[in-house]
């Protein structure tokens, strides 16, 4: 059986039954799980699956050649499944290509729309409590006039904050193989449908041993909540015509850091000797990518508009000469 996206259950292919989670739930309560684990000796990438699924390729490089084993895997705090069907990302990959007028043939055929596969991704999910004091030299302007005599002042005032902000679920992917722009460009996801992890919904999709422990991704998270509570601090201060910050200190209290699961719809393809990437947010259906330039479409395109411009100042000619 396989999760079935839009039913939210277990679903057979074959007979199409259908079992909830909680009925088909492996049980496994302690801090281990027991995966499969595909090694593509080509990018590295080690690929989990559930006991049941299989991976035919890598995700990344394409590679069918995986090594196959199975290992005792730290088990996810949570996890949010899959909302969007593979039909459904299968069209929305159709669509985005087509945006693409000179995008090559090879993107859209049959084979290549059929490696689009679901990843659950490794992400690290951050709390944060933070207190920013800043001081700024702020000023407004004043004009006056006396006969035909303008006065300008300007005043200044010395402005101090103390703001104290509150950041819940910050998240950071923990995959190495992933591309940190393209999952940040991914975001947001409706961490509302955060569910407890449990196996079953592994059964079909794929997933990848995350990279990066939570205290190594603290330094690039931290950089991020640190520009997030210096613009909340900043934001307080409006009104004048001028502000100059000359003192800023803002200090950071991790809370809670937690390993989670999210999905995603992705297919590398590479042409030309470059790798492309399509992902789709598995929850909302978001979109992001970069699409190739076909050579041969850029030169007929080019052939097609100096042809028709030819012929157009053929007919010029022969009108006015």
């Amino acid at each position: 059986m396989v999760f079935d996206s839009e039913k939210q259950q277990l679903k057979c292919p074959h007979c199409d039954t259908v079992k909830c989670i909680e009925e088909a739930d492996t049980g496994v309560n302690d801090d281990k799980m027991e995966v499969k684990s595909y090694q593509c000796p080509t990018c590295g990438a080690e690929l989990l699956t559930d006991v049941n699924t299989t991976a035919t390729f890598c995700n990344y490089c394409g590679n069918s050649a995986l090594i196959e084993n199975r290992i005792l895997q730290d088990k996810p705090y949570a996890m949010i499944p899959f909302s969007i069907s593979k039909e459904e990302a299968k069209a929305a990959y159709l669509k985005w290509c087509k945006k693409g007028l000179l995008t090559p043939r090879s993107f859209t055929s049959q084979s290549t729309i059929e490696k689009i596969s679901g990843m659950y991704v490794p992400f690290w999910l951050y709390d944060y409590d933070t207190e920013v004091s800043l001081r700024a030299d702020c000023t407004r302007v004043r004009v006056e006039r006396h006969k035909d005599t303008e006065y300008v002042h300007t005043d200044h005032f010395d402005v101090y904050r103390e703001v104290k902000t509150t950041y819940r679920k910050v998240p950071a992917d923990a995959s190495k193989n992933m591309d940190d722009e393209i999952m940040d460009k991914l975001e947001p996801f409706n961490y509302g449908s955060l569910k407890q992890f449990q196996m079953p919904y592994l059964s079909g999709f794929l997933s990848e041993k995350y990279s990066y422990s939570s205290y190594e991704m603290k330094e690039r998270i931290e950089q991020r909540i640190q520009e997030y509570a210096s613009s909340a601090a900043r934001n307080t201060i409006s009104g004048y015509a001028t502000t100059t910050v000359v003192y800023e200190d803002v200090r950071l209290d991790n809370t809670s850091s937690k390993y989670v699961l999210l999905p995603v719809w992705l297919l590398n393809y590479r042409y030309l000797g470059k790798n492309f990437v399509f992902a789709m947010n598995g929850q909302t259906g978001k979109v992001v990518g970069d699409l190739p330039v076909s050579k041969k479409k850029a030169a007929g395109w080019f052939v097609a508009t100096v042809a028709i411009t030819f012929v157009l100042l053929r007919l010029l000619g022969n009108l006015f000469f």
